[in-house]
């Protein structure tokens, strides 16, 4: 498991996605995640929708399921699964900015967006029929208790999709030095695991993992498009530039970071892997 030098916290983590609020939804939009490019020939919008109905499907989700989003962000997926699969949401975030914009988004009452740590949800046992969570693993600092928050919550029998941010097996020494380790402190991941670390984790948990799909080839140019991104706001718009890098503002390194992770993609030192679980169905 690779840990920042720095230990990194929730609080850590809610900070940087409230500081960066206004660069994130810049980059990124209403949707803070890797695209998925089946063909190459998407647009990034299209990459993006792409991802969520891979992560849906993966967790069967369809009509009047209850569906948790763990780290639902902006809410743009747990909006979709309400809207085009006709789930009951409920998605959970730890940012304060990222809740009052979700909520602004959502007329009526779904989806529901709880500002909460995954790790206290005081959701009911058995009490959705899927879940999903996108990017989020990396960020939460008990991560075996996380799996198991899943088995928890989840109906016997339902599956969870994850989509996830992994090490490498077996970094090299200058991986983990000039890559993965400060990618995990700027960008306020408080542990960043392999597959196989993440495997046993699932295991001890209680879960059965159903399947996995190495997606790293086909979100990749998620990177490159947010470093063009980045490099023409920088040099068009003085407030963005300005805001992004006031001294005030502990995590404007986090732009250095996005190099970071394009490199680290390409060497693949880090990868991006799809996973789904299940909770084991009750003995008959």
């Amino acid at each position: 498991m690779i840990t920042p030098n720095q230990p990194q916290t929730a609080a850590a983590v809610a900070q940087h996605y409230d500081d960066l609020d206004g660069y994130y939804r810049e980059l990124w939009g209403e949707h803070v995640h890797h695209g998925y490019w089946k063909t190459g020939r998407e647009t990034p919008d299209q990459a993006v929708l792409q991802l969520i109905d891979a992560v849906a499907d993966a967790a069967q989700v369809g009509p009047g399921d209850r569906v948790c989003d763990v780290g639902c962000g902006y809410g743009g997926t747990a909006r979709r699964l309400a809207t085009q699969r006709g789930a009951q949401v409920v998605g959970l975030t730890i940012s304060s900015a990222q809740h009052a914009f979700a909520v602004q988004q959502t007329p009526g009452d779904n989806p529901v967006y709880l500002l909460r740590n995954w790790l206290q949800n005081e959701l009911a046992d058995d009490s959705f029929d899927a879940l999903v969570s996108i990017e989020c693993l990396s960020h939460v600092e008990d991560k075996a208790a996380f799996f198991s928050e899943i088995r928890r919550v989840l109906q016997p029998g339902r599956k969870a999709a994850l989509a996830v941010w992994l090490a490498k097996e077996d970094p090299r020494p200058w991986e983990v030095k000039r890559l993965l380790e400060p990618i995990c402190r700027e960008g306020r991941l408080t542990s960043l695991g392999s597959d196989s670390e993440y495997r046993e984790l699932m295991a001890g948990a209680g879960l059965e993992l159903v399947s996995f799909a190495n997606l790293s080839r086909e979100v990749r140019k998620t990177w490159r498009i947010c470093a063009w991104r980045l490099a023409k706001g920088l040099a068009s718009n003085r407030s963005y530039r300005q805001d992004l890098f006031q001294r005030r503002n502990r995590n404007w390194i986090f732009a250095v970071t996005l190099c970071r992770i394009l490199t680290a993609f390409r060497t693949g030192s880090m990868q991006y892997g799809l996973y789904v679980v299940q909770k084991p169905p009750l003995a008959s």
